[in-house]
């Protein structure tokens, strides 16, 4: 099997970049091990529809994004899977310039979308201002964040080994700059 992590986000707009800034905490804390199946990273950053060719090569995707969703708080953490969406999040209205909720669904329409999960949070600031610095509600949910993907790779087979004892902060301040170990550069 292959699984793809996909980050979505734009790390120019604080809690926005989420999605991308934590694909790289992956990357860089972890070393994923299975017998039977790989895990490639993917920094998506904002690229959304140009993304559809490599989602589509995967039999798994686990999407990391921002959402928003009724009666909902700045850190909130949500894990579903795609197709049964829970009716209380709209993942909608982020500074991506092409919604990733679009792109997913113009892969459905084709009946080329892998089995999605998707891992969500609540921002608390978007495009208040231009900084890679994240909310102090994100950066605790961010714990929340890798438990839950840890646990889910687990379920699907893959072993997580910590490699380098980092943390969010530390990555937002050069997600910009680092190149995925894990998987293809785009």
């Amino acid at each position: 099997m292959n699984i793809l992590i996909l980050g979505i986000g734009n790390i120019l707009f604080q809690d926005e970049g989420i999605g991308a800034h934590f694909i790289h905490y992956l990357d860089e804390k972890y070393v994923f091990c299975s017998n039977d199946t790989t895990v490639s990273i993917i920094d998506g950053g904002t690229l959304a529809q140009r993304l559809i060719p490599d989602i589509v090569k995967y039999d798994q995707v686990i999407v990391v994004d921002c959402v928003d969703a009724i009666n909902s708080k700045a850190g909130d953490v949500y894990f579903f899977d795609f197709e049964k969406t829970p009716s209380n999040i709209n993942w909608q209205g982020s500074a991506h310039e092409v919604e990733m909720l679009q792109t997913l669904n113009m892969i459905q329409m084709h009946a080329d979308l892998p089995l999605t999960h998707v891992l969500g949070v609540i921002p608390k600031r978007v495009a208040d201002d231009t900084t890679f610095e994240l909310s102090a509600e994100i950066v605790t949910a961010v714990l929340t964040m890798e438990d839950t993907m840890i646990k889910h790779l687990k379920t699907l087979g893959v072993t997580s080994h910590v490699v380098n004892e980092i943390t969010i902060k530390e990555i937002a301040e050069i997600s910009y700059k680092r190149e995925i170990k894990n998987g293809p550069q785009l």
